[in-house]
Order: C-alpha cells, then structure tokens, then sequence
C-alpha cells in the first residue's frame, strides 16, 4: 500500500551521530507494529506520534564511537607531573635530612613532628619557584640560539621544543604548590606544637626578667617577606589565570605577551626576594649550614637568580635591538635580498 509523502517516516540525526525516526500519527500501518513499554520496566520514554519507544541515555553519555580505554590521559601533563614528583622528593628529602634526621641523630627525634607540615612547606615553595624559573629558561636559551645562527627560522632541537611545549603546564603547577605554601603558612598559628612554643617563650621571658621581647631586625625581616610573598603570589595567579583559554581567547596577543612576560618576570623577581628574605642573614651563620649543606632558601634562588640574570642580559641594548631585528625576519629578509641581487646581476 502506497504512503503518502507526509507519512514516510523522517530521518534525522540526532546526538551523539544517532539516527531517529519520527512518524507521522496519519499512518495507520505504522502504529499498530511498535509496541509500548510497560510503566513497571522503569525505562523512560519518548512519544513519536502517538508511540513511546525507550530513550537510551548511556547514547547521550557515551556516544557509541567513542571509546574511553583508547582515549590518552592527560598526554601534555604526564612530564610535568614526573618532573613535579621528582623535584618535591628531592627538596622533601633535603628537607627532612636537615631538619630532622641530623638532630635525631645528634640526640633527640623530638623534631618527628615536622613533617607533616614544616617540612612541606619548605619543600612546596623551593619546588614552586623552580618551577617558575624553568617556565623563562627554555625562552633564554632559544634567544640565544636565535643570535647565535642569526635567524628564526631554523628549528630548535627537539628536547627544546618540548621544554617549549610544556610551559604553560609547569607554569600552573608551580602556581598550584605556591598557593599550597599560602595555605600552609597561614595554618601555623593552629598547630598545637606553635601554642606549646609561644607558651615556652612567654616562659623564658618570664625567667630572663625581660619585659620586652621586640626585635626590631626581625620584626622588619618578617614584614617585608610577608608583603614580598603576597605580592608574588598575586603575580603569579594573574599569569595563571591568563593562560587559561578562556581569558587568553579574550586578550590581545601584545596584552597576553605583557602579562605573561613582564608580569611573569615580576613574579619570579618577587618571589625570589621573598626567598632571599627569609634566610635575612643565615647565610653568615656558620650553624646554617648543617652537616656542611646550604639553607635551602640558596639552593631555591639559585636557579631563579641565573634566569634573572640572562634575562637582564639579554635586555642589554646591543643584543635586545639585534634580538628583535632577528624576532622581525630581518636578518633572513636581508640575506635572502642580497642573493636575489646576486643572482639577477
């Protein structure tokens, strides 16, 4: 029997690349051949012309072409997470040798109870500061690649290119460890083992007859690192947050150069002198360096020092102006001129 064309059921694409099929409620032969679904199979169900046929979600949820187990997981981030765990076990364990196996071994493990917390937080911010200064350092070395062959348009070796490519992930990272060291200074009033010190203290001030404890050169050292940490940390979140795609879409490619070059220089600056604060002037002290090893506020500024000082370099004007040339195409422009002249003569 011949249907009539508003009869023939319609095909459309539905989500996920499935196809539905919605009959008219004028066809008479097509209504009585679909069945309906019983209220106690609990199944949803749509209604196409006066039928209900179940409506399967796991399509919507999981389309059937896809397939989670051949889907990789997190490919760009899987380097930066290695070399995030490698750097926090290493300062974590420097950390710890200092901190509190040389005064078990010395003669008492009272200090066990480090930890969990101070021990962290001193292996969060070196990690997270030489993060940072690994984010600037591939540009420096690429800028000096660029003056040494005079152009930008051969290829850097692959390792750089990668070190390139990951950037923007080292760069969150080491935001994320830095906001964790917030986290963790602001929490150190609440320890009990703080309040059993302060106590200790107020204790020995009592004994020593001292009506006043105020010291003016500590005093001072812990406002500026305070002030110094604050600001960094807001540097570095406005970078953070300017690399997401969302803000980055919204910006000029000048104010995301300015915001993650000039803003992002400024923070490692901070952050360095907040590092470089906090040892004031335990470089000196001879007690320091236990069992013949640096403070770990050095080792931190160490690298973010050297990445400051290639920039400032590269700032100088005799190779800033020809760096820029080189950024421009003008050392390859004016090469490739002068053959063509060569040639047509």
């Amino acid at each position: 029997m011949d249907l009539d064309p508003e009869d023939v059921p319609q095909v459309t694409e539905g989500h996920g690349g499935a196809e539905r099929y919605e009959l008219s409620k004028t066809s008479p032969e097509v209504q009585p051949s679909t069945p309906t679904l019983a209220p106690e199979e609990h199944e949803p169900a749509v209604s196409r012309g006066g039928m209900q046929r179940p409506l399967a979600l796991e399509t919507f949820e999981f389309p059937p072409s896809v397939q989670l187990e051949t889907m990789p997981l997190f490919p760009q981030w899987r380097l930066p997470l290695k070399l995030v765990a490698a750097l926090l076990a290493v300062t974590f364990l420097y950390t710890l040798l200092r901190d509190v196996v040389q005064p078990g071994i010395s003669g008492s493990w009272r200090d066990l109870y480090k930890m969990p917390v101070l021990v962290v937080n001193k292996a969060l911010p070196w990690t997270s500061i030489t993060l940072l200064a690994l984010v600037y350092l591939p540009g420096q070395v690429a800028a000096v690649l660029q003056l040494h062959r005079g152009t930008k348009y051969s290829r850097f070796p692959a390792w750089l290119e990668r070190w390139l490519c990951m950037r923007k992930q080292l760069g969150l990272l080491s935001f994320l460890l830095s906001a964790l060291h917030a986290f963790y200074s602001v929490c150190y009033p609440m320890r009990r083992s703080y309040r059993y010190k302060l106590l200790n203290w107020a204790y020995q001030q009592v004994q020593q007859n001292r009506s006043d404890a105020w010291v003016e050169d500590d005093v001072w050292r812990m406002e500026i690192y305070i002030s110094l940490g604050i600001l960094g940390l807001a540097a570095l979140a406005m970078v953070a947050v300017s690399s997401v795609p969302s803000v980055s879409s919204a910006l000029s490619w000048r104010e995301f150069q300015c915001i993650q070059r000039s803003l992002g220089y400024g923070a490692l600056l901070l952050c360095t002198a907040h590092a470089l604060v906090y040892g004031w002037r335990k470089w000196a002290e001879p007690r320091s360096y236990v069992w013949y090893t640096p403070p770990s506020f050095i080792l931190a500024s160490a690298l973010p020092a050297v990445v400051l000082l290639g920039k400032a370099t590269l700032l100088l004007p005799c190779l800033n102006r020809k760096l820029a040339r080189i950024q421009r195409g003008w050392e390859l422009t004016c090469t490739s001129s002068r053959l063509h002249k060569r040639g047509g003569v």
